[in-house]
């Protein structure tokens, strides 16, 4: 007879392997390269000491003369929170006790609620992945009555998400408060939220996530913004990436010139290359125009890319449009305090019935933060001409 204990036991030891491998690896092409480690995590935070520059002590001399003396005083430490990041499901008693006399019953309805599960992480970690840990989606150019027009991208945006409209500042704009998105334009980047429409068009303003503030630290927090892992990036070139704006038509030279400044600035080079799909588009239309044959490639967690002289190119609905990332990821690292795991109670249990409802929750939890070793290392063109 199939319990609410053995449900429990489906969870612990078949569901689990299955969203960690699931979330770890077929989130999206760059998630999969990044390592997960729990070295350098003390207490809730991480602590990595990374080397700037190269060591002093190594250069040529007499037989006589002095030895060269290593210069111990180029470290930075890269400091951050781990992040809590969570995801529930919910069974209802009724559904348990239906399932009873009937295995295949519970089997469909586990499935149901942990594939659910697993598309949401996958969605929120690969719009955090492009994020700067705030919850920041993008600005908006107008809202009128109940529908604003994005400015960069809709790839963030789905019809469900909690949103809060916000002014130019991340302030909440008054009586508009947290907003559930009913539809989204695609081609023509509008949005519409449920709730009372304004009676005021509003001018311009941003658009965040429901839990702001306490996000991963994406590519947005590494690109953007005065300050990364406690320093200044007015006083540390090795915090500041290489950024090319202005770039129109994409062609081979460009991302080509790119590639050469990175590897003449840290002697490493990119391993995966990420852009917007008219990016994309117009990458292909270049080819096709030069007569180049387009080569693909199958990288980590079974996705097909574009290869650009080995390196794969590939195509996501987060990264804002016009704008391609050129990224090495042997730098990046989620550090965490333990891999995905769920939450128990007391003796163990996971599914706890949520107080005053009919209804059994299990959480799953991982505190983590992702940080990028070397940002020196790291590209973006923007302002590309899509096609």
């Amino acid at each position: 007879m199939v319990s609410l204990q053995s449900a429990e036991n489906a969870l612990k030891s078949f569901y689990l392997d299955a969203i960690k491998e699931s979330i770890d690896m077929k989130t999206n092409p760059f998630f999969a390269k990044i390592e997960s480690t729990s070295e350098n995590v003390f207490g809730k935070d991480v602590k990595k000491v990374v080397r700037v520059g190269l060591n002093g002590g190594v250069a040529a001399g007499t037989e006589t003369g002095d030895l060269p003396e290593a210069d111990g005083s180029n470290y930075l430490q890269l400091t951050a929170s781990l992040k809590n990041l969570y995801g529930t499901i919910e069974i209802s008693d009724k559904a348990i006790r239906a399932s009873q006399n009937n295995e295949g019953a519970v089997v469909n309805l586990l499935n149901s609620e942990v594939d659910h599960l697993i598309k949401s992480a996958k969605y929120n970690f690969g719009r955090m992945l492009f994020g700067n840990g705030n919850g920041f989606i993008d600005y908006f150019s107008s809202m009128d009555g109940n529908s604003f027009h994005l400015a960069t991208t809709t790839g963030a945006v789905v019809p469900g998400m909690k949103v809060f409209v916000c002014d130019d500042n991340g302030v909440p704009y008054d009586g508009v408060g947290e907003r559930t998105v009913v539809s989204v334009d695609r081609i023509g980047q509008w949005v519409e939220l449920d709730g009372e429409p304004l009676t005021e068009p509003l001018i311009s303003g941003t658009i965040y996530a429901k839990h702001s503030a306490e996000e991963l630290s994406g590519l947005g927090k590494i690109f953007n913004g005065k300050e990364l892992y406690g320093y200044a990036k007015a006083d540390n070139d090795y915090l500041c990436p290489y950024t090319q704006t202005n770039v129109g038509d994409i062609d081979e030279l460009k991302i080509q010139t790119a590639l050469d400044m990175l590897e003449e600035t840290t002697g490493a080079g990119v391993d995966i290359i990420i852009c917007s799909w008219g990016v994309r588009r117009a990458l292909l239309k270049y080819y096709k125009e030069q007569g180049m044959q387009v080569q693909t490639m199958q990288i980590e967690g079974g996705f097909n890319a574009i290869s650009f002289n080995g390196i794969p190119v590939v195509a996501d609905r987060f990264c804002p449009r016009g704008t391609m990332y050129l990224l090495n990821s042997a730098d990046f690292k989620l550090y965490q305090l333990c891999d995905w795991q769920w939450m128990e109670g007391e003796n163990g249990q996971i599914l706890r019935q949520v107080p005053g409802k009919p209804v059994y929750s299990a959480t799953l939890v991982k505190y983590a933060e992702l940080i990028c070793e070397r940002p020196q290392g790291q590209g973006r063109l923007t302002d590309i001409n899509e096609a």
